[in-house]
């Protein structure tokens, strides 16, 4: 135990730190380069060491090593592992750091460092491909079929579709023998499902759009029945569609039932759209009902013999009891079982017929031919009629005045009723020789017609004629009292024959018959208007307003009547409520522009005079109103640069010269001088010009010296023209004089002027179609009938 014990010597009592400063040799990288075995290790491959040629008696190899008292011990395996490369018992061992234990190093003794093999020379080359091989025709049968498919499509859609339909008939054709050479080859297990389900597919598409539906739905067939292709229960929609098309609606609904059923219901909008197209088909289901319906009504029987109140002979005993029975109790109940017959007939009519075809035209031509097949033989003419007057409401005047020339050649019933359309027709193109011409050929055929003898008075009044416009509108109450297109266009003649008296009593006997006809109502505001009793005029337009809350014009007319009664408030209110909704109104822009300088509002009242520019760039007075507001609100320089704008844009204007050269002068500007040159040469040449005006008269004439669109500050000079004269009360100050301060204001006065709301056109008489024509303004379903002599 002892010989282990080292005891430390005395000279070393004071060293507490010695031997913190040795090392093991093993780490030391100073004497590599002296190190044969690391050297022989390096420049071997992957550094591996050659064996040592010493015999080790030990099983390990020592080396020495300093120990704290700075002598060197060998270093022994503690369990007697053999080194790594050391030769024991004449084997070498392998070194584990680089190569599995079992190697022998004996191969690759004195072989060089080549890691990437390149020792070994260049690849062999790949091996070429057979291409009589049955994998290399079947990828090349399937790139076939697919440009094929691809093909198909893009004809299609370029709508070449016997082209499309051909491609997709030769992609069927290779699709099949690319099966049974793939059978052949391989297992079925292995067949393209995909590329099959695109080829019948798409060959079932081709079908339905070249109108093929049989061969369209046997491929949809064997599509749906082959249990391989996943989801295609689907297509039973396209299936669904195809019957729809051939109007078996029974079929069509239960293939969109069964595609509904294979739809899951996480796909909401495609379940959306198939119960969508089972809605449709339910329609179209409902359309063939409607005719089979209405063919059905015309084939029941009136049971009325016409013959027996035809006299047969000259005998006066059997003309006596004819005579007898026209009139009695029986025939007049079979006058009105026939005309409800024909009434029901023709309302059937008129509803089916826009829906149980593709179009209107085509429902009433349906319709037609099938009343031709009948027993109300007469009634043909009649749809015809509701034809043309269909194709005036969607403003089709063309096809309208083609079906009535055509009509015109029929009997004199049919043929009154189609010349009072034509009447109508070419009034309200403005052409009244041709509508005074059909108007004549209307009441010649039928003097009872109060339509055609409205129609007659239009033309009348058209030509100025109102008392003889009169007789005829009268002559159309007497045959109709409830002619309301007469009443109307009398009250209009009585107005223009200045008997407002007659004229107030027809409008108010017309808006007992109409309560809420907003053009009656205004009527009656306007005779008030006339007779000077603006309260009961201001009551009616508020009547109008009630029925049409947003029309401007009459919102303006009550500002104007307001305004004439001094309310400036209500006056102002309802000025700009018309404003509001129609912002482009010259005259109400005009009003609030003059009403805020009234005030002493200049900001308020550029806003306007600046729109007003916008809609009338060429009127240099709202150039100038502009400017004069920004003078008078104290902004000289944003009034100096608006009067240069100006002047850019009218260089020949003299107001906007005169306050150039007036703000230039008392702001010191350099700019005062030239723009008083350009004043004085403009005012010399509009003296020459005076000068040659007055030598070409011949004196009576007087001088019209005064530029359009001038804001000259001349006392009665006017913004704009009223065609009645009627002035507004609110003033607009006109631009001072050259010699008058900025903060002052002038006496003289331009007046802001009303043209009335509704124009000429409210005193346009109506045409006996107009009210039905108008949209909205009558029930659509009385149109045709009243176009029709009872």
């Amino acid at each position: 135990m002892m010989q282990n014990v080292h005891l430390a010597p005395e000279t070393d009592e004071d060293d507490l730190y010695s031997g913190y400063n040795d090392y093991n040799p093993i780490y030391d990288i100073e004497e590599l380069e002296n190190d044969a075995a690391f050297q022989q290790a390096v420049r071997t491959s992957h550094g591996r060491r050659p064996p040592i040629t010493a015999k080790i008696s030990s099983t390990a190899v020592t080396r020495p090593i300093a120990t704290g008292y700075g002598s060197k011990t060998s270093l022994a395996s503690s369990i007697g592992r053999p080194m790594t490369g050391a030769i024991q018992d004449g084997v070498t061992r392998p070194m584990t750091a680089v190569r599995a234990a079992g190697f022998t190093k004996a191969a690759l003794r004195g072989s060089a460092f080549d890691p990437l093999s390149q020792s070994r020379g260049p690849a062999s080359p790949l091996e070429a491909k057979k291409k009589d091989s049955p994998e290399e025709k079947i990828k090349q049968l399937e790139k076939e079929v697919n440009e094929l498919v691809e093909e198909s499509c893009i004809a299609n859609s370029c709508g070449d579709l016997k082209l499309a339909l051909e491609k997709a008939k030769d992609a069927g054709r290779k699709e099949r023998v690319l099966v049974r050479q793939r059978e052949q080859v391989t297992t079925p297990e292995n067949i393209n499902l995909d590329l099959t389900y695109s080829v019948l597919f798409n060959l079932a598409s081709q079908y339905s759009v070249n109108e093929m539906y049989a061969e369209a739905l046997n491929t949809y067939q064997v599509i749906v029945k082959n249990k391989m292709f996943s989801n295609a229960g689907i297509l039973k929609m396209n299936m669904g569609n195809i019957y729809l098309k051939q109007r078996n609606y029974s079929k069509a609904i239960k293939f969109y039932r069964m595609a509904l059923d294979q739809v899951p219901s996480v796909n909401k909008q495609m379940r959306i759209k198939i119960m969508q197209n089972i809605g449709v088909t339910f329609i179209q289901a409902d359309r063939e009902k409607m005719k089979k319906a209405f063919q059905k009504l015309i084939t029941v029987p009136l049971e009325i013999d016409e013959d027996k109140y035809i006299s047969p002979s000259d005998d006066p005993h059997t003309n006596l009891v004819t005579e007898a029975i026209k009139n009695d109790h029986l025939r007049q109940m079979e006058r009105e079982r026939k005309a409800m017959a024909e009434k029901y007939i023709m309302t059937s009519a008129k509803l089916i017929a826009p829906v149980i075809e593709t179009s209107f035209a085509a429902g009433y031509d349906w319709c037609v031919e099938v009343v031709k097949a009948s027993q109300y033989v007469e009634l043909a003419n009649d749809l015809e009629i509701n034809k043309a007057v269909t194709y005036l409401r969607q403003k089709d005047y063309n096809q309208a005045v083609e079906i009535l020339k055509v009509l015109e050649k029929k009997d004199n019933r049919v043929k009154s009723a189609a010349a009072t359309n034509l009447s109508a027709l070419y009034y309200m193109g403005k052409d009244f020789a041709q509508a005074s011409s059909y108007a004549d050929i209307a009441v010649n055929s039928d003097r009872y017609n109060p339509a055609a003898l409205t129609n007659k008075g239009n033309t009348v009044f058209a030509n100025g004629d109102y008392e003889k416009a009169a007789e005829f509108y009268k002559e159309a109450l007497r045959n109709d009292s409830s002619c309301t297109e007469a009443l109307y266009n009398i009250g209009l003649t009585y107005e223009k024959l200045n008997r407002l008296d007659e004229a107030l009593d027809c409008f108010l006997k017309l808006h007992a018959i109409l309560r809420n006809s907003a053009e009656v109502l205004y009527q009656i505001a306007n005779i008030y208007e006339l007779m000077e009793n603006p309260s009961q005029a201001i009551e009616w337009l508020m009547q109008v307003v009630s029925v049409i809350p947003t029309d401007p014009q009459v919102l303006s007319k009550l500002g104007e009547l307001y305004d004439r009664e001094g309310d400036k408030s209500q006056a102002f209110q309802y000025y700009y409520e018309s404003y509001r909704y129609f912002p482009c109104n010259i005259e109400v822009i005009e009003w609030l522009g003059a009403y805020y300088i009234d005030t002493q509002f200049w900001e308020k009242a550029i806003q306007y005079f600046e729109r007003a520019s916008l809609i009338q760039p060429t009127q240099v007075k709202w150039q100038l109103m502009v400017a004069s507001c920004f003078r008078r609100s104290g902004n000289y320089q944003k009034a100096l640069d608006t009067y240069k704008d100006t002047h850019r844009k009218f260089p020949e204007n003299v107001e906007c010269l005169r306050f150039l050269v007036r703000l230039c002068t008392d702001l010191g500007l350099k700019d005062a001088q030239e723009y008083a040159r350009k004043l004085k040469r403009l005012e010399k040449m509009k003296e020459i010009r005076e000068q040659r005006i007055k030598s070409g008269r011949d004196g009576s004439g007087g001088s019209r010296g005064k530029r359009e669109g001038s804001a000259s500050g001349d006392s009665g000079q006017n913004y704009s023209a009223s065609s009645k004269g009627e002035r507004l009360s609110a003033r607009l100050r006109a631009l001072p004089g050259t010699n008058e301060p900025y903060e002052s204001s002038s006496n003289k006065e331009i007046d802001a002027s009303y043209v009335d709301p509704l124009g000429p056109q409210i005193e346009r008489p109506k045409t006996a179609a107009k009210k039905r024509i108008d949209e909205d303004d009558f029930a659509d379903e009385e149109l045709g009938d009243d176009l029709l002599p009872e």
